[in-house]
């Protein structure tokens, strides 16, 4: 007999790992114990040595369907002559290292129980077990046990307490089990608080109040949500009117996929990224006729999909029978709402009634978006489902805080060889965003008992984010944001230096001062080389800009024509014509931008698409649907030439005048849009072949536009090049606090880039 002494590190913690080990070791005749552990679980084993052989191989090789394994240590211990084996209490000793599994959609037989009369859990909005459920937006502390999230205050019944004790049963330490007769309940309120009902009532009249028209608020898995009847013209408006969300599209919940196909086109992949345990909004195009108000997505071929991810949102659905507009419950540009006192204070201007619970939510989440691209998901938004898986590196790194852009922040942490990236948490800019943020900060932080020495923020010196960064007394590294993009999409994709960077998006403080965003950064293990970038031209009005397409034109057109240019097209009075221009000429709050995002709101304005924008990117998208039914290759001219002289800040600049020259002349948007977007592509080919690096990695916001995507990558590939772009982190700001990390655990002192002249030090 041999015993040994095995370290599991992984997502092994609220995903049935335990039963699974002891139904194996029972199945070997194996004697021993498992038990959780903060670094993840820990086994010892007693058998003869070829049985204990075969106990590590399928452990390794059958795992429960949401388990993985990240390392596993074995080592030789004393026998003991044990010959039963156990499951043991969790241990609490040592570094907090286990991996924290993200909330999952309701199981298979989970929704069976739920359905069935004879079944205890018959029409019970919070059934779960090992399968899915709450995890991540439940728990407050490792190891993953119930004394440690929000069910702490639920005492279970005899029948609950006999599964989860049960190693056979499905439910042997789900954290979050409960029943009718022993766990959380829903309620409805009016705008007051007062409980109108209870239970299944209660779920009745919320969807009685959804079919007349009214807007609900929902208490679901990490935070509250906004409804209405996506069939219902006047509910749309009212519900655009009160949240103060005029034309962004909102996401659809459908009760089934059969719907779903009555009103989309959906291929393969899609199905499976609609129906997996992480249930993300799913970008899709609708089909003309579907029985959806055009108010829910206006201007748009796409509709945001999703299927009902929780019991409470299944029986509703159900009862319902039609699609439902499902959004954040917050105050525009602040975060969702968890807290039931801040909903009534908050949402009660918004919605009419509140179909609300007693379990506490823990930390927010948003609904993750994505689109799938070449048979694979992409990752618009990261929040539930897919938050806080981490991102493993080949490295063991001391910890490390990260805490993102302004926009579309996340904040990362680094621990041992993980970089965890937080959920969406929005723009920092005003005070109830900016809390959110620096307590997500405190929640990762304490979460994994991280002692950071190094914080690594960007370069900007105007970002929310960057003075906290200044203001926490930790070692600092600012890192150049196009850089972080990079980064971002090394890290996520396991690629080595030498890579050809593409970051392009709308703006970002770039090394020499002025505002980046078309930049082709040349990878080394040391930091990076500004190998080729847009020739700048100006913005007025500065940030401005991003919600007036027309001042990005206006200020092509300046650098173009001179102040004779063309103005017919875009939308200005004489008087602010004469301000801008002024403006423009002394260069008085007119700053430089080499951005493709500026590029592209400034072309959606010449070709008389968008002149003003209620909601970040809507000139962009509005150009890429523009070109949907136009098959051309043709493209506009440009030149790539080279930097001479001592300061070669960039080595080389794209200019885009013979460009914009070119599609002055066209005359249908959608062949000027197509046109555009094949020459977006020539040119990262170009230069791609000037430099002459093999891997290109493509980031930034302009890469979650399909067209241009599609078109780089095709065009890389016939070109010869191994194109890169990210799938499970957002190539938009989301993603730059895992850059950040990236750049701080390359061991540079200071990665923000003085000059550009050379590999950054």
């Amino acid at each position: 007999m041999e015993r040994r002494h095995v370290s599991v590190s992984g997502v092994v913690q609220g995903v049935g790992f335990r039963p699974f080990v002891y139904r194996l070791a029972h199945d070997l005749n194996v004697a021993g114990w498992v038990a959780n552990s903060p670094q993840g679980a820990i086994i010892e084993i007693e058998a003869p040595p070829l049985r204990l052989d075969t106990f590590i191989t399928r452990l390794q090789d059958e795992l429960p369907r949401h388990a993985a394994i990240q390392h596993l240590d074995c080592h030789d211990v004393s026998p003991l002559g044990e010959s039963t084996f156990e499951i043991r209490q969790s241990s609490h000793e040592g570094a907090k290292s286990a991996l924290i599994l993200p909330d999952l959609a309701t199981c298979p037989d989970c929704l069976r129980e739920i359905h069935d009369p004879a079944d205890r859990h018959y029409h019970y909005p919070f059934t779960n077990c090992t399968h899915c459920g709450p995890r991540f937006s439940i728990i407050h502390a490792l190891p993953y046990d119930r004394a440690n999230t929000t069910m702490s205050g639920f005492t279970m019944c005899a029948r609950c307490r006999a599964e989860y004790e049960d190693p056979l049963n499905r439910r042997f330490h789900a954290q979050p089990t409960a029943c009718p007769h022993c766990g959380p309940q829903v309620r409805l309120s009016g705008r007051s608080g007062k409980t109108l009902s209870i239970r299944w009532e209660a779920l009745l009249e919320a969807a009685a109040a959804i079919r007349q028209g009214q807007i609900i608020a929902l208490k679901g898995l990490g935070g509250y949500q906004l409804l209405a009847d996506a069939r219902n013209p006047e509910a749309i408006r009212l519900l655009r009117q009160r949240k103060g969300r005029y034309e962004k599209p909102f996401a659809l919940m459908f009760p089934t996929p059969t719907q779903i196909a009555s009103a989309c086109t959906v291929n393969d992949a899609e199905w499976g990224l609609l129906e997996s345990a992480a249930a993300p909004i799913v970008l899709l195009p609708y089909q003309d006729g579907a029985e959806i108000a055009p108010q829910v997505a206006p201007d748009n071929p796409y509709l945001g999909v999703m299927l009902p991810y929780t019991p409470l949102h299944h029986l509703l659905l159900e009862e319902l029978g039609f699609p439902i507009v499902v959004t954040s419950g917050n105050v525009s540009d602040e975060p969702i709402v968890i807290d039931d006192n801040e909903a009534l204070a908050k949402l009660s201007a918004i919605a009419d009634l509140f179909l609300t619970h007693n379990r506490p939510i823990a930390r927010p989440l948003d609904d993750s978006v994505a689109f799938v691209f070449e048979h694979e998901p992409v990752l618009l938004r990261r929040a539930r489902g897919y938050v806080p898986t981490p991102i493993h590196i080949n490295a063991v790194v001391d910890d490390i805080i990260a805490v993102g852009a302004q926009q579309k922040n996340t904040v990362a942490v680094a621990h041992d060889d993980n970089i965890f990236l937080s959920q969406h948490l929005g723009d920092v800019e005003n005070l109830a965003a900016n809390e959110n943020f620096k307590r997500t900060l405190v929640d990762f932080q304490t979460l994994y008992e991280l002692r950071p020495s190094t914080i690594a923020c960007d370069l900007h010196p105007d970002y929310a984010s960057t003075h906290y960064a200044e203001e926490s007394g930790l070692k600092i590294v600012k890192v150049q944001h196009h850089y972080a993009h990079v980064l971002s999409c090394m890290a996520e994709r396991q690629l080595d230096a030498p890579v050809l960077g593409v970051a392009w998006d709308g703006t970002g403080y770039g090394s020499d001062g002025t505002i980046w965003g078309g930049e082709f950064l040349q990878i080394t293990e040391q930091g990076f080389t500004r190998a080729a970038s847009l020739c700048p031209f100006r913005l007025p009005g500065g940030d401005l800009a991003a919600r007036e397409p027309r001042r990005s034109a206006l200020g092509l057109l300046y650098a173009l024509y001179g102040e004779n240019l063309p103005c017919d097209r875009l939308d200005f009075t004489e008087p602010e014509l004469r301000l801008l221009l002024r403006a423009l000429k002394q260069g008085i709050n007119a700053p430089l931008t080499s951005s493709v995002g500026r590029l592209f709101d400034a072309v959606a304005a010449l070709v008389g698409l968008r002149q003003r924008c209620s909601f970040e990117g809507q000139a962009a998208m509005a150009l890429e649907y523009a070109q949907r039914r136009v098959k051309t290759d043709e493209w506009y001219p440009f030149e790539i030439t080279s930097v001479t002289g001592d300061d070669r800040s960039c080595r080389r600049m794209i200019e885009w005048k013979p460009m914009i020259a070119a599609l002055l002349d066209e005359h249908d948007p959608a062949v000027t849009s197509a046109k555009f977007h094949n020459t977006l592509a020539a040119i990262i080919v170009a230069v791609a072949e000037q430099v002459g690096e093999p891997v290109v990695a493509l980031s930034g916001g302009c890469f979650q536009n399909r067209t241009l995507l599609d078109r780089a990558i095709k065009q890389l590939r016939r070109a010869g090049f191994r194109p890169y772009w990210q799938q499970q982190i957002p190539s938009n700001d989301g993603g730059i606090a895992l850059g950040q990390i990236m750049a701080a655990t390359r061991g540079m002192s200071d990665v923000s880039g003085s000059s550009g002249q050379s590999d950054q030090h």
